[in-house]
């Protein structure tokens, strides 16, 4: 196919949250606070840890992140729809559109891959307790983080190269507020079987490893808290692990429910809303998450901002 009957003038066009002009500022205002409280929250619990000396552990290592994945997630999608929505233009480049499903993609997998390290932290602290030191060493930690950087890395490389090879029409309109991997795949003209069995591959691998690796971490921590004989050491036990646990059945809760509105329903509408709670929502509920429920954490927290306030009125002295 000719170059000239692929993205005309080379870019695509977000049709997220277009509609009446009345409800734009509603929508930016929204999509503004919620991106800046994920930002806020999630730069804090990294201030927190990394100034906490008690919090230097494997848990919060992998949790500072976490977040600092969250912020780069909501940041490859949130700041373009805020601008489209304030010009009024629609409009994403092709190579922005390109970067756009690369960042995702590695953002998205390293969220997943992070939850299941942690979820396999959690297992060593409570079923091998006296050992978990030793186990969860500063090397493995480093090696687990790296691991999971690196495969989403390829894996994101992998998704994107391949649609290099496609060629797109001049209908160049996508149904959501960011380039989602299969809407740009639908505007492709040229054959996409080799990228939809990319995509699939990857997503089986990348959906049912980690997942069986939580559920079986899981499966073995319920059972080492049923054999603690104490109602006190059980909730002890259960504490240390409620967080991630929620954290994990927000992520896969909303990935589950963007699949199913993009598999069972035809309305892009319901698809949109899915695709917000899975990009924008568990980020920013993930902070409170770990903070509100984690006493040490709160504590941190409180100290860091003790320390900032006084540094501000010692500055305006």
């Amino acid at each position: 196919m000719e170059r000239g009957n692929q993205t005309g003038a080379g870019h695509f066009l977000l049709l997220g949250f277009t509609g009446p002009p009345d409800l734009q500022p509603f929508f930016f205002g929204l999509f503004l606070s919620m991106y800046l409280v994920t930002f806020t929250g999630n730069l804090l619990i990294i201030l927190a840890v990394s100034s906490d000396s008690h919090l230097h552990t494997p848990m919060y290592f992998f949790l500072t992140n976490l977040s600092f994945s969250d912020i780069c997630f909501t940041s490859t999608t949130i700041p373009k729809m805020l601008r489209n929505i304030q010009t009024q233009s629609n409009v994403i480049t092709y190579a922005g559109c390109l970067s756009q499903v690369f960042f995702f993609i590695v953002f998205g997998c390293l969220d997943n891959l992070l939850l299941t390290v942690m979820a396999y932290d959690r297992f060593v602290a409570i079923c091998h307790p006296l050992h978990y030191m030793f186990i969860m060493n500063p090397q493995l930690c480093r090696l687990l983080a790296l691991g999971s950087w690196c495969i989403s890395i390829l894996v994101s490389l992998l998704m994107t190269l391949t649609l290099l090879r496609l060629s797109f029409c001049t209908h160049t309109e996508i149904s959501h507020f960011f380039c989602d991997l299969p809407e740009v795949l639908k505007l492709a003209c040229s054959d996409t079987l080799l990228n939809n069995i990319v995509v699939y591959l990857m997503t089986f691998v990348l959906g049912v490893f980690p997942l069986s690796g939580i559920l079986f971490s899981y499966s073995q921590i319920f059972s080492s808290i049923l054999k603690i004989s104490s109602a006190r050491g059980k909730y002890k036990a259960f504490s240390t692990c409620g967080s991630h646990l929620s954290a994990v059945s927000l992520f896969y809760g909303a990935g589950l429910g963007v699949y199913l509105s993009s598999a069972g329903t035809s309305t892009s509408r319901t698809s949109l809303v899915a695709s917000v709670m899975y990009t924008i929502v568990t980020p920013m509920l993930n902070p409170f998450i770990y903070s509100l429920r984690n006493r040490d954490m709160k504590g941190a927290l409180g100290r860091l901002l003790g320390r900032t306030l006084a540094r501000s009125r010692g500055g305006l002295k």
